[in-house]
């Protein structure tokens, strides 16, 4: 009797398929678990890869939900510098699958954040969101203001969407301790003020993560039970690390369990599936060709490849659209785009 693994294809080995394989095209990575098309309202969420998502599939054509960008002739840079057209609406980077439930539940009125508005030099920001404003606003009731007509955003995104294309960032977060409300990032870092009395640092597990996956499929079902869901691990690594630990370790433990749970969750449901642009990136065939110089952030290349490799896919064959050219802008132009963007947005 023969090896269990003689008769099995070339994709189940090393030196057929990897080693043996172009890094950019790498032959039968991705098998679709159901079919995704241009024609399905799709909301993008999650860490900062899944801007290049956002972007490609709207590059194509697909009918990609933004529902908070404000009409208008608006230059692309000073949209995205705002936070919008970044994602299906502008709730900045979401990186853990706890502070996407937990923006889902506020958005339909189940819960609030503990400490919402944060404080820096006279300045305030969404503690949610502190980087959609780099500037701050002038006041507490104009922040709160904003984040009401933002949940408005976030509810009419999430009514309407057929898929929901969420990339997995991290698993390290800050936690308010009394409420367990999780921030974006630590306080103090944009703004806020960290007191260890009151914040607590926090790893998500295996077992969090799947349940705040299987919490967030249960919502997004409630709202149009023929939704799916398409998960993503981002191949971007830790910038900092508060475990204790090296931030190399973090960064692959942070990863490992994020991809052990998307792995596992996606198995679990017919409806949900993996992409695998995790693998794409960090494959070792590339030799790293696939990050910018400073390893963390990643290169167009990385992008066209995990990007080419989801439209093949998905049997769409045709170019990609001109990419809009990036306005440059003095620093009067950038004042300008501010206050027609707040002029926006108030109508």
């Amino acid at each position: 009797m023969g090896s269990p693994y003689d008769h099995l294809p070339d994709r189940a080995f090393w030196r057929t398929g990897v080693a043996g394989q172009p890094p950019a095209a790498v032959a039968e990575l991705y098998a679709p678990k159901f079919a995704i098309t241009p024609e399905m309202r799709i909301m993008t969420a999650g860490s900062c890869f899944a801007q290049h998502v956002h972007r490609n599939l709207v590059a194509r054509g697909w009918n990609v939900i933004d529902t908070e960008t404000p009409a208008g002739d608006f230059p692309r840079e000073a949209l995205a510098r705002f936070g919008y057209g970044l994602y299906s609406a502008r709730y900045g980077n979401v990186y853990t699958t706890r502070q996407m439930l937990q923006l889902v539940h506020e958005a339909f009125g189940e819960a609030a954040p503990a400490d919402p508005v944060w404080e820096r030099d006279g300045r305030f920001f969404d503690a949610q969101r502190p980087n959609v404003e780099p500037g701050g606003l002038s006041s507490p009731e104009l922040v709160r203001e904003a984040r009401a007509a933002h949940l408005a955003a976030v509810r009419a995104a999430l009514l309407q969407t057929d898929l929901f294309v969420f990339t997995l960032g991290l698993t390290e977060c800050w936690l308010h301790r009394a409420s367990g409300t999780v921030y974006p990032t630590a306080p103090g870092t944009i703004a806020g003020r960290y007191d260890p009395a009151t914040h607590v640092f926090h790893a998500l597990t295996v077992a969090e993560i799947l349940a705040d996956l299987a919490a967030l499929r249960d919502l997004m079902r409630s709202f149009n039970p023929a939704a799916k869901m398409l998960l993503t691990v981002s191949p971007v690594p830790l910038t900092a690390t508060a475990s204790g630990g090296h931030v190399l370790a973090a960064t692959v433990m942070s990863k490992a369990v994020l991809r052990a749970a998307a792995g596992e969750f996606s198995a679990a449901h017919a409806d949900v599936d993996y992409f695998p642009s995790y693998e794409v990136i960090t494959n070792p065939a590339a030799r790293s060709g696939f990050y910018r110089p400073n390893l963390r952030s990643v290169a167009e290349e990385g992008v066209e490849a995990a990007m080419a490799l989801f439209f093949a896919a998905h049997a769409e064959a045709e170019p990609p659209a001109p990419r809009a050219p990036v306005a440059e802008e003095d620093g009067d132009d950038a004042v300008i785009c501010e206050e027609m963007l707040i002029e926006a947005r108030r109508k």
